[in-house]
């Protein structure tokens, strides 16, 4: 059986390593990025993400197509199906430091101008 002193020991210990591992950047369900990404906008062949720099670590990308044409977007080996006008996806996918290239697959769209870099710190 516990005695009071002893429940209020183990309830200390288990606060302290929370906090430890917040301070020493253990995991934290505050550490996800969300990033819009807009397809075809502001011109068919243009892709527009809300943050051009970001934390590293595990982030969203909320993508959505609001051009004519179909397109998809790809990041660090991963990608979303093929969007039609006005329809979306979520791609979520955890990133280290560095620069990471972004596109759409779509024969000829990358080459017109849906690409960039996204910087990762």
């Amino acid at each position: 059986m516990f005695r009071k002193g002893s429940a209020l020991v183990v309830l200390i210990a288990i606060v302290s390593l929370v906090a430890a591992m917040s301070a020493f950047g253990g995991a934290s369900s505050t550490d996800v990025t969300t990033v819009t990404v807009t397809l075809a906008k502001p011109s068919e062949f243009k892709i527009t993400l809300s943050k051009k720099t970001i934390a590293k670590g595990l982030t969203t990308f909320k993508v959505t197509n609001k051009g004519a044409l179909s397109h998809d977007f790809k990041i660090s080996g991963r990608k979303t199906r093929m969007l039609s006008k006005g329809k979306s996806a979520t791609l979520r996918t955890t990133l280290k430091k560095g620069k990471y290239a972004y596109l759409c697959t779509v024969p000829g769209h990358a080459a017109a101008g849906m690409k960039g870099v996204l910087t990762v710190k």
